[in-house]
């Protein structure tokens, strides 16, 4: 039977961790905050950000928002981010992207302080990820990879020898998650797909678990996948639905490959849901390593 990877259900328990720890650092003086800037009005962008406060409220974290019009300056958003780094009630923050056409999105990530990179993109983070392979880290790591890994294991699924395609060399997954999923502590191996691939398909045939992440809507179909994989959609595209008359999310992995799956997570409802707790997580980490542990 097809294991459905419930990426709802799973980030709630986290969130419900969460909430308790948020509890006992507050008990001990330390009131964790998420500050969010947000440049312009984009509609994903918008929701996204007010999603990530509601479970701010939820787990007892505090709000910080800062909004920008869409014609801010690259001086403008840098003024939030260095208020955002000085804040002491900010422990953590992201600068929501994409921002405007026009302003350098990199030279603003560099502004971060790396200690409050909630998203753990920030290059001395990466960084940091390139170069402990062993042990523990103790700088945030990337939300969507990092809630790929723990979606896994909240349902036992070792990835210890696997072999791991993934699909895009986004940086928000793709680039990352094979620094993450190759850790000693993880221990998988990893082939990275992206437009420049001969014969995608041979390279999906061959894995154990498929980390799609293309954007390509319905790209992975069962003739290129093997029985039992272990499938997870990260892809995100909006179809128009011709028989509801409305746009839809749908996934990178079509759905008729659910049946030849050992494991699959849906989309939505699978990683999304983790990236946000995972958020969620580092801000409470780096709110507990005020207190040395």
């Amino acid at each position: 039977m097809t294991i459905k990877l419930d990426g709802k259900q799973t980030a709630a328990d986290i969130k419900a961790h969460l909430a308790e720890r948020v509890a006992r650092l507050k008990e001990q003086g330390i009131e964790p905050g998420l500050g969010t800037l947000l440049v312009g009005h984009d509609a994903g962008s918008v929701k996204y950000v007010a999603g990530k406060h509601a479970d701010c409220a939820e787990i007892g974290i505090r709000s910080i928002k800062h909004e920008l019009p869409e014609d801010a300056t690259f001086d403008d958003i840098a003024a939030v981010v260095r208020d955002m780094n000085a804040d002491p009630a900010c422990t953590g923050y992201i600068v929501q992207l994409p921002l405007p056409k026009g302003i350098d999105e990199n030279a603003i990530i560099d502004l971060i302080d790396p200690a409050k990179d909630a998203d753990g993109m920030h290059p001395y983070n990466l960084g940091e990820l390139v170069l402990h392979v062993k042990g523990d880290i103790t700088t945030p790591l990337p939300c969507t990879p990092r809630g790929v890994i723990e979606l896994l294991g909240a349902y036992d699924i070792d990835l210890n020898g696997k072999e791991v395609c993934v699909l895009g060399r986004g940086i928000t997954i793709g680039r990352t998650i094979g620094l993450m999923l190759t850790r000693r502590a993880v221990n998988a191996t990893v082939t990275l797909c992206h437009t420049g691939t001969k014969d995608v398909a041979d390279h999906m045939r061959r894995a154990d678990v498929i980390v799609a992440a293309m954007g390509s809507a319905g790209f992975v179909k069962p003739d290129m996948i093997k029985d039992g994989a272990i499938l997870l959609d990260v892809g995100v595209s909006r179809v128009f639905d011709e028989e509801a008359g409305r746009w839809r999310v749908k996934g990178d992995v079509d759905k008729a490959c659910y049946d030849k799956a050992y494991a699959y997570s849906p989309n939505p409802g699978g990683v999304g849901p983790m990236t946000r707790a995972m958020l969620l997580a580092n801000v409470v980490e780096m709110a507990e390593r005020q207190l040395g542990r």
